[in-house]
């Protein structure tokens, strides 16, 4: 196990600057996921860590040694690709015990790696079995415990659980999840799906523009998020977006827009003082949203008109049309919606954000 640490690790492909100086600890035992749309740099920056990509500039750290010069091979790191990458010629077993034989262990030491991974993993009965015999989950399975008996410092994942259906995804999801626990080895994963970030990561770097947006414990990026980039991305459904004017009326600011008009509570109305007579995003995430009264009792309310109505059995998404803006409102299953009833929609005025317009940086 050993701490990995990037600074101001940049690459760059002819023109195009792929990873900006990016700035990261791993701390020694973490399990920490790189997250982010296609194309932001987060599997780019995980190849440079392994030695898979050159580094433009910047160095890798693992343990207390700079490894930008050594080949993957001595890097004390394992990989485990969306590609299974398996010897179809050989069986479980032998996949298993390959990197091994050829790092000349011996067969006792082989044999006792090999069923320990094997028994972390549930894989017990299939060491004879050959890849074309496996479900998806099971090569999967495979190709973790081929990383597991090397033993290494860090283990490294790229996007491992893409090819899997959902229902095993999110089994697998778990199971990853206890191997960590269990081995408490420094792991780094990269995913594009921010739900398997959120449920994995003891922290996420959320990534976008080959630029780290953001680094944190999931559910402080969830209720701070930094930007708007990150609030939009972190959630599902995403949170919903909506311009609006801030004003000030009676000693009170308001945010007011086509079909929205909030009065907000004197402590949120200071912070967004300095915003006054101007443009600002308002962000308020579906599940924050439920269904008012729209007769004065609630603090926060507008109404909103619905488009679509999407059953989902654990709870109800509603599409909805607010003046100029559509917006997204998870609600529980029991409330009853149709299309084209007209709603008083509210929310707790602490679940409000609110970025910078130009910046798209948090107030």
């Amino acid at each position: 196990m050993a701490p990995v640490l990037m600074r101001n690790l940049n690459k760059m492909y002819g023109d195009v600057h792929a990873v900006k100086d990016v700035n990261l600890e791993v701390r020694d035992k973490e399990f920490m996921v790189l997250v982010g749309p296609s194309g932001c740099g987060k599997t780019t920056t995980l190849r440079m860590v392994a030695g898979l990509e050159s580094i433009t500039s910047g160095d890798v750290m693992i343990g207390d040694k700079v490894v930008n010069s050594l080949p993957p091979m001595d890097r004390d790191i394992a990989m485990v690709f969306q590609n299974y990458a398996l010897y179809p010629h050989m069986s479980v077993f032998d996949n298993m015990a390959f990197g091994l034989k050829m790092r000349r262990f011996t067969r006792p030491e082989i044999d006792q790696r090999v069923r320990e991974a094997a028994d972390i993993l549930g894989i017990e009965k299939l060491l004879h079995r050959k890849p074309r015999q496996l479900s998806g989950g099971q090569r999967q399975r495979v190709a973790l415990g081929r990383a597991i008996v090397r033993h290494p410092q860090v283990f490294l994942f790229d996007e491992p659980l893409s090819n899997l259906d959902a229902k095993l995804r999110v089994q697998m999801r778990v199971e990853l999840k206890k191997i960590h626990d269990r081995l408490g080895t420094t792991a780094i994963y990269v995913t594009h799906d921010q739900v398997e970030a959120m449920t994995l990561g003891d922290r996420v770097v959320v990534m976008n523009d080959g630029v780290v947006q953001q680094v944190g414990e999931p559910l402080d990026l969830y209720n701070a998020p930094t930007n708007r980039f990150v609030a939009g991305f972190l959630g599902s459904p995403a949170m919903n977006f909506a311009g609006v004017h801030l004003i000030e009326e009676s000693g009170s600011v308001l945010a007011v827009s086509d079909g929205i008009r909030l009065k907000l509570p004197q402590v949120i109305g200071q912070r967004l003082h300095s915003f006054v007579q101007n443009q600002v995003t308002l962000g308020i995430r579906p599940e924050d949203l439920r269904v008012g009264t729209g007769n004065g009792g609630d603090a926060l309310f507008f109404s909103a008109v619905v488009e679509v109505v999407e059953q989902l059995g654990s709870q109800i998404l509603l599409d909805v049309r607010v003046g100029s803006s559509t917006m997204v409102a998870a609600m529980e299953p029991t409330v009853t919606a149709q299309v084209r009833q007209q709603l008083h929609l509210t929310c707790d005025a602490e679940r409000l954000h609110f970025f910078d317009r130009s910046s798209g940086k948090a107030i």
